[in-house]
């Protein structure tokens, strides 16, 4: 296995004479992305993100790979068709992660069978060989049968479709682990302060600080690509100062229940909210994950919060559809993300009308940036951008080997009832640590199937340096049970120290840190018993 060991890892950034091919600002999907495609061609890739993969908007999505139904409705086939088509070499590519969702669309209108039948044949005919399987009209017994909380009043039938459902930040570890074994640099906690510019006043680099360290390195590259979602605007700004913004940030929420309010293995996809958009209840981790909102907003953070009008529409248009209502108490988490919406020229304040197309540009500079897009068509995105570095950095052409390159993990049928399936082809080494430390066996939180040996292997394995790596991104306990992801922070930051030779006090505000972080995700703060 490929080392991730943080000092190696930075070993070669230390060379000052050294000239990347491409330097990536941004370690959500998009960054990471690029980081693959670029590194699997062969160029010499160096990818450095200020916090943790997948920080942002990469770790807060629906959890869905999808063609994007209400793209369709709105017309925009292109875009759905390129999405379909990324779907499934995603499941193809990293089927540990991925996996054929069956969405269940319930009727109230007696012609709403026949026209969201019609409708989303067409959005499988889009998906052609990779498609996951046709859409069909269901009687409302069967409709029933799937879903056994959904509100029987006026219930004509439903409609069956499939999409793709998978685990975002566990699929942006296993691209940062692709692209490091792919000979990529791939670095967390490093933040880019500044670009470099030659005497034609063309990037010729950027200087960067180890946010551990506090060590700032000057770092020479024939092209600088801005991937930085929600932060692109930040980078455009060093770039050339007063540029008028380019992102828009819209806000998604999410609500995370109990399995209770709907058991059963399909998910629900209400097509029309009381503003016009779509609501999603997925079965997930074994928790229901519903949301989302589209929110427009003014600014941008790396740690975005639910508004209570979200929270309030998710609850108020979920109980018209499930016979268990759910409150406030209910929530085990809520979580919040932004996606960086190209910002509309027209001046419409309405995020759904904003393309989710990405976009890439090339400034005077030579920087270039990327930006729109969402994670089912990440590959296409990377592939897409280092076509365009190539192009700008007089690269030496290379096709992109990225359509059938396995993503680490991959492997064929996990065993989803067991929580380690997200390890993929890495299971059986994790459980391997177990034999170094029996302690490592047990579980981290009775409420939750977590063990030891996972923050063990987060720290040794997927460059996770602090409780919240661990609980947020590479376990997904803050997301799944807020609470529960409290009540395990100090066992977790325990764990970090001795890995890290870290001390007492490290250890005390770790938990601290953490705590605050995880009562944002909570509707009512949490009490230590």
């Amino acid at each position: 296995m490929i080392g991730t060991n943080r000092n190696d890892i930075i070993k070669p950034i230390s060379d000052p004479e050294k000239i990347w091919d491409v330097i990536i600002v941004g370690g959500g999907a998009t960054g990471l992305g690029a980081a693959l495609d670029a590194a699997s061609r062969g160029y010499r890739t160096l990818l450095l993100e200020q916090a943790d993969f997948a920080k942002g908007t990469s770790s807060r999505s629906t959890k869905l790979v999808h063609g994007g139904v209400r793209y369709l409705a709105q017309g925009d086939i292109g875009l759905v068709r390129e999405a379909l088509h990324e779907r499934g070499l995603l499941l193809k590519n990293a089927p540990h992660l991925v996996k054929n969702e069956s969405f269940i669309i319930p009727n109230y209108e007696w012609w709403g069978g026949a026209f969201y039948t019609i409708g989303l044949t067409l959005y499988d005919l889009l998906a052609g060989k990779l498609g996951f399987g046709r859409a069909k009209h269901i009687s409302k017994k069967e409709v029933i049968n799937k879903l056994p909380t959904i509100n029987q009043k006026g219930l004509y039938g439903g409609v069956v479709y499939h999409d793709g459902q998978f685990d975002d930040s566990r699929l942006a570890i296993n691209l940062a682990q692709t692209s490091l074994e792919q000979g990529a640099t791939i670095l967390n906690y490093f933040r880019v302060v500044s670009l470099i510019k030659n005497d034609q006043q063309k990037i010729a680099g950027v200087i960067a600080t180890d946010v551990e360290t506090g060590q700032t390195y000057k770092l020479k590259g024939k092209t600088v690509i801005n991937a930085t979602g929600v932060f692109v605007d930040d980078l455009l700004q060093m770039d050339k100062p007063g540029k008028k913004p380019l992102v828009r940030p819209s806000q998604g929420v999410h609500l995370v229940l109990d399995r209770s309010f709907m058991p059963g293995e399909d998910a629900l996809m209400i097509p029309k909210t009381e503003d016009g958009r779509v609501l999603f209840a997925v079965p997930w981790h074994d928790k229901l994950v519903v949301g989302t909102t589209d929110t427009p907003l003014d600014g941008h953070s790396l740690e975005p919060r639910a508004l209570e009008e979200e929270i309030d529409f998710i609850i108020r248009t979920t109980e018209k559809y499930l016979t268990k209502a759910p409150t406030r108490k209910d929530v085990l988490s809520v979580f919040a993300g932004l996606r960086p919406l190209a910002a509309p020229e027209s001046g419409s304040s309405k995020t759904k009308e904003i393309s989710r197309s990405h976009k890439l540009l090339v400034s005077e500079s030579g920087l270039i940036t990327i930006t729109g897009g969402k994670w089912t068509t990440y590959r296409r995105m990377g592939e897409d951008t280092i076509d365009k570095a190539i192009e700008i950095g007089n690269l030496t052409a290379k096709p992109s080997t990225t359509r059938n390159l396995p993503i680490h993990g991959s492997k064929l049928n996990v065993n989803r009832n067991d929580h380690l399936y997200v390890y993929g082809s890495d299971e059986y080494a994790l459980l391997a640590l177990i034999n170094e430390n029996a302690e490592w066996g047990k579980k981290l939180h009775p409420d939750m199937p977590y063990i030891q040996a996972e923050v063990i292997w987060g720290v040794r394995h997927e460059m996770a340096r602090n409780v919240e790596d661990i609980l947020a991104r590479r376990v997904r306990a803050l997301f799944l049970n807020a609470r529960a992801a409290i009540a395990m922070a100090p066992i977790v930051a325990g764990l970090i120290a001795k890995e890290l030779n870290k001390d007492a006090a490290w250890e005390k505000e770790q938990v601290e840190v953490f705590t605050r972080l995880a009562n944002g995700y909570l509707l009512e703060p949490y009490q230590a018993k």
